[in-house]
């Protein structure tokens, strides 16, 4: 007679229990990968490709001093704009008036400093404020008035360029000369200051990491093993310092002027990717947000807000959309009545989809646009360095974003297949 006691099934939340070594959280990446979850991978190795294939077409210009800190003051404006419709994205919804709502506010700040008198930091308040309001509008009119956001953030986008045009004045320019907002794309930080700051920033997320990781040791809770959150920090710090190194170089073509440091609207980027890596990753409103995305009538069933986690999204994005205004002005000395408009917001909802955001909602990280923001300026870098027409950046760029949304389709097809 067997005295063997029967083993009781797993309760549901006993794998959050489990303890893993190295070789079983690769093993679980690596199923979750074939299963269709594939983050940031296609970004990275995009990026990986992009530098191999311009360093070897442009060697003596690509991965220049002076062209790698051009790379990242390019790519501020539509990474700063792509971050915001990450949280639009998100819900699977979509903000087409972005980009132009970004031009009504670095135009009513450029108006609030040259005709008005107004210091740069009440200017910079009042057109995040103006951004906040347009998002309002639009939230409410989805989520309230239950209009779809492409006809809302459509008309929006007409709309909002007669107010550009109104501020400004047809075919004028307003010139951006206040010598704080200028520095954020065309100044750079002093050099010991951008060491410092990439050493706590080093510190600080080692820290973060491993006291996470002994929290959820002491709990008892699934975590990743020290050894791969080692790594991970290891790398982090890597490529933070080396940056710093590169862009502490002096860069000036003549011997006779000194230019170094890192770009003021760097660290700008480096604050807003944390603030929004924290608030989805760290808080409750995060967690409604990727609920409401992944299913909203669930999440409402289960007492989440949707309506105004809906409005929410659009305020975050056009408020993000003044900053990345602000900036966009400061890049080239002036706000002009077509700012905002053009590419800038199919350049943005590139940048957010090639860096992983899913199309479909409730996938998607803040560092998504900081990786298809620098894809997208590595394409257009490169190219300009190698003299290719216009037309061909379009298509490019076109394909580049079609081959995003092409593996979001079949990741989506895949998770679904495999009950994920």
């Amino acid at each position: 007679m067997s005295t063997d006691i029967p083993r009781l099934a797993d309760a549901d939340f006993a794998a959050d229990r489990r303890q893993l070594d190295v070789r079983s959280a690769v093993s679980d990446y690596w199923a979750r990968v074939r299963a269709g979850e594939l983050g940031a991978i296609p970004a990275i190795l995009a990026l990986a490709f992009l530098v191999v294939l311009f360093t070897g077409l442009r060697p003596e210009t690509f991965l220049s001093k002076g062209n790698v800190a051009n790379l990242f003051t390019q790519a501020l404006p539509v990474t700063i704009l792509a971050m915001g419709l990450v949280f639009v994205l998100l819900l699977g919804e979509i903000d087409l008036s972005a980009g132009v709502a970004s031009g009504v506010c670095g135009a009513v700040m450029a108006k609030l400093i040259v005709d008005s008198g107004q210091p740069w930091y009440v200017a910079v308040i009042a057109a995040i404020a103006v951004g906040v309001v347009i998002g309002t509008a639009i939230g409410w009119l989805v989520s309230v008035i239950r209009i779809p956001s492409f006809v809302v953030t459509l008309a929006l986008f007409l709309g909002l360029q007669g107010i550009t045009l109104k501020l400004i004045g047809k075919g004028g320019t307003v010139p951006v000369r206040d010598d704080v907002i200028v520095a954020l794309a065309n100044k750079n930080m002093p050099i010991w200051l951008g060491w410092t700051l990439a050493v706590v920033v080093s510190l600080g997320y080692a820290g973060s990491q491993l006291w996470r990781w002994d929290r959820q040791r002491r709990r008892g809770l699934h975590g990743k093993p020290v050894q791969l959150v080692a790594a991970r920090v290891l790398v982090v710090a890597v490529i933070l310092l080396f940056g710093t190194f590169v862009l502490s170089l002096d860069r000036a073509p003549s011997p006779l002027v000194t230019l170094a440091g890192i770009p003021w609207g760097v660290p700008l980027v480096a604050v807003l990717l944390i603030i929004a890596t924290f608030v989805l990753d760290r808080t409750a409103y995060g967690r409604h947000l990727y609920a409401v995305g992944g299913n909203a009538e669930a999440a409402r069933r289960a007492g989440i807000n949707v309506t105004r986690i809906r409005m929410s999204v659009f305020m975050i994005a056009s408020g993000l959309a003044a900053v990345s205004g602000i900036v966009a002005a400061s890049r080239l000395n002036s706000v002009a009545t077509d700012s905002g408009a053009g590419n800038t917001l199919l350049y943005a909802v590139g940048a957010a989809v090639i860096g992983g955001t899913s199309l479909f909602g409730g996938r998607g990280r803040a560092r998504d646009a900081i990786l298809g923001g620098l894809v997208i300026a590595i394409i257009d870098n490169g190219l300009g360095l190698l003299g290719v027409d216009a037309y061909a950046n379009f298509l490019i760029t076109g394909g580049v974003l079609l081959l995003a949304a092409g593996i979001d389709a079949l990741s989506r097809r895949r998770r679904s297949a495999t009950g994920r």
